[in-house]
């Protein structure tokens, strides 16, 4: 008797637990090749003061510049550092000896996007080509799910997306440039930015500038409110390999706002409010030494398996920082995004943990 009510008291205590949960939807956001040392650092007084990379150095000194890391980073990236740097959680300062890593050894897109979204490596993804992802992402293991079924969508800047995440085979639509024929139940701003896309200077060949993957995603969740939604601005990265130092960092400095724009509105609408985990990584690093190595990224340039993850939302302890010496890793972020969901990931291929410390005691 007293074996029984020892077990029905766990269970009870268990099902309390799981109900204490608050996240029903998340907005999952990646910034490819965002550098860790900008994101905990801001901008670099060498590269900021280097005219091979910048154009005008004294108004970018201006905007940037400061006599610390957490000055400069908090001019860098105002929104983040103000709101996720307090209220939420930020891993991967090096400097602290805080590790974030991919395990993939190719360290360029399509590996790190597989690794983020599969939850493991795969050596036979080694190339950025328009190929369809024979591995299952979290985004469709959850959109089986009757739960999910329609719920999920994704808006990126970058035309192989439809690829890594394999749109045919999984049903999630991808926005991506190549979506040509607005939906008939589209908004006219959804079918104006459509049109327009199309009639802006073609910078990065394959890569839609990012303020259509904005606000054609902020669009879609005021009239659809996926409960799942996925954001891949690009900017970043086009930026660096172009050896632009300044519109780099303007990039950054202008998704922070996006960012924090997309956090308002969910704020704002009783579908997403206090119901809604944000969550955000990077796919890579970049080269760190020397200096030119900043553009670039791959198996020869050091710096390039190291990224960062950020996480804010109602079950997440509001630690902010990580400075305490860890280490964490990028095919980590698929059973995490899961579990805030209320899921256990599995997949046929082992896979990283979810990391617990994002998750109040009380909401597991």
């Amino acid at each position: 008797m007293k074996l029984s009510c020892t077990i029905l008291l766990a269970l009870f205590s268990f099902g309390y637990l799981q109900s204490q949960q608050k996240t029903e939807n998340i907005v999952f956001i990646t910034l490819d090749g965002f550098r860790w040392q900008e994101l905990f650092g801001g901008g670099v007084d060498t590269l900021m003061n280097d005219l091979i990379f910048v154009k005008d150095t004294l108004t970018l000194q201006a905007k940037f510049a400061g006599e610390t890391k957490e000055i400069r980073r908090e001019k860098l990236l105002p929104w983040f550092w103000s709101h996720i740097g307090k209220y939420g959680q930020v891993y991967g300062n090096r400097w602290h000896g805080n590790l974030v890593n991919c395990t993939n050894v190719q360290w360029f897109s399509y590996p790190g996007y597989n690794e983020i979204l599969t939850g493991f490596s795969d050596p036979y993804v080694n190339s950025n080509d328009k190929k369809y992802n024979q591995n299952v992402t979290v985004l469709e293991w959850l959109h089986q799910k009757d739960e999910f079924a329609g719920k999920i969508a994704a808006f990126c800047s970058w035309d192989v997306f439809p690829y890594i995440i394999n749109d045919v085979r999984s049903g999630i639509p991808v926005n991506v440039s190549e979506n040509k024929s607005p939906s008939s139940d589209w908004s006219s701003n959804e079918v104006l930015l459509n049109q327009i896309q199309d009639e802006v200077p073609v910078l990065f060949g394959s890569m839609r500038l990012d303020v259509f993957t904005h606000h054609l995603a902020l669009e879609n969740m005021q009239r659809n409110h996926p409960r799942l939604v996925y954001i891949a601005y690009g900017e970043t990265d086009d930026f660096a390999h172009d050896g632009r130092y300044d519109h780099y960092l303007n990039s950054a400095w202008q998704t922070d706002k996006w960012i924090g724009e997309v956090w308002d509105y969910l704020q704002s609408d009783q579908f997403y409010k206090d119901k809604t985990t944000l969550l955000i990584t990077t796919d890579h690093g970049r080269g760190t030494s020397p200096k030119e190595e900043w553009k670039s990224h791959g198996k020869i340039f050091a710096g390039s398996p190291e990224i960062w993850i950020a996480v804010m939302g109602p079950d997440t302890p509001p630690t902010g920082e990580v400075r305490t010496p860890g280490r964490h890793f990028q095919n980590q972020l698929a059973s995490t995004l899961a579990k805030f969901l209320g899921y256990d990931y599995v997949s046929t291929q082992e896979i990283g943990a979810s990391i617990e410390s994002m998750f109040n005691q009380t909401s597991r």
